[in-house]
């Protein structure tokens, strides 16, 4: 009977370690699995020069740490400009209407590139490049992130197709539809800084 009680024992000691061994290897290769799929951006000093790398959920959590995103102003014939409305699941300024494309680049990925793809995968055009026109390049700091800004314009009638996930609308809008976003606080941040420091005025004159 001892015998057979230690026998038993040993089986549930062996299955409940098992277990745990099992579970906590899970876990592991579900952290491993994120820690892979998380961006990579590299980090710039004041001059762009690039001098590490980190990722998106460190350069995201008020380290300050600089790093570099495209922007790019849509505007038609008639002057008028393209803003995407974020989502709401987005982590940074939810639901706030904003520059038409933006993103951030990725690790080792050009400008260029970034402006194409963002291009692509935000608004379902892609751009030519030779007709994109820098507007400036600025470092933008908010409550949680700094932010290397490249600042570009480019004309285009469509058609467009939002992404989904992060787009929940995209229209066009006049300077005068524009200033009435800003005044009742549906704007994000850093385009409000762009479009009184740059943008006004490039496209289309102040509306009255």
């Amino acid at each position: 009977m001892k015998i057979t009680k230690k026998i038993s024992l040993y089986i549930i000691f062996s299955f409940l370690t098992s277990f745990f061994v099992l579970k906590i290897l899970k876990s592991f290769v579900s952290f491993i699995s994120t820690q892979k799929k998380e961006e990579i951006f590299d980090i710039l000093n004041e001059n762009g020069i690039t001098v590490s790398k980190a990722p998106r959920s460190v350069c995201h959590n008020g380290s300050k740490l600089l790093h570099p995103v495209v922007h790019i102003h849509i505007y038609n014939k008639n002057g008028n400009i393209l803003l995407q409305k974020r989502s709401h699941n987005k982590d940074i300024q939810p639901g706030k209407w904003d520059t038409a494309v933006g993103g951030h680049i990725s690790s080792d990925e050009s400008v260029k590139n970034a402006l194409i793809r963002e291009c692509e995968e935000e608004i379902g055009i892609t751009p030519d490049f030779s007709l994109l026109q820098l507007i400036t390049e600025y470092i933008y700091e908010s409550k949680i992130e700094r932010e290397f800004v490249h600042s570009y314009m480019y004309r285009s009638e469509g058609p467009f197709v939002k992404e989904k996930k992060e787009i929940e609308q995209l229209d066009f809008f006049t300077t005068k539809e524009i200033e009435v976003l800003i005044k009742t606080n549906q704007t994000t941040e850093n385009f409000i800084y762009e479009y009184e420091m740059y943008l006004k005025g490039k496209i289309i004159k102040k509306a009255d």
